[in-house]
């Protein structure tokens, strides 16, 4: 089994900055495509951004577009999604998600359904 373990919400005010963090444990995988998702309340889990395994793909939703990034760790097992000029609509858990495959396959990193392992998630809480 693996383990995703996030960190790094909390609550900030519009126009700053946070980081999300995601480690994997237990039993690994060579290789992962990893991603983030986000539920605000009375809102069905949404597609953030996602990496393939080796960093050169990575996938945003329009909301996120130029503000969110979503670097790998050096150690691959490791993802952070970098979120820069936050805004109200941002406030939701973020969970951390990930796939053992090395690449997307079609819009499936886009697809909630398409990961087999899944973090606790995160509150990141946005005030105006």
């Amino acid at each position: 089994q693996v383990q995703l373990v996030e960190s790094g919400g909390g609550l900030v005010q519009a126009g700053t900055s946070l980081r999300l963090s995601c480690a994997a444990s237990g039993r690994t995988f060579s290789t992962y495509v990893m991603g983030w998702f986000r539920q605000a309340p009375g809102k069905e889990r949404e597609f953030v951004a996602a990496i393939n395994w080796s960093g050169g793909s990575t996938y945003y939703a329009d909301s996120v577009k130029g503000r969110f990034t979503i670097p790998r760790g050096n150690a691959k097992n490791t993802v952070y999604l970098q979120m820069n000029r936050l805004k109200p609509e941002d406030t939701a858990v973020y969970y951390c998600a990930a796939e053992p495959k090395a690449y997307c396959s079609g819009y499936g990193c886009y697809d909630a359904s398409w990961y087999d392992y899944w973090g606790q998630g995160t509150q990141v809480t946005v005030s105006s």
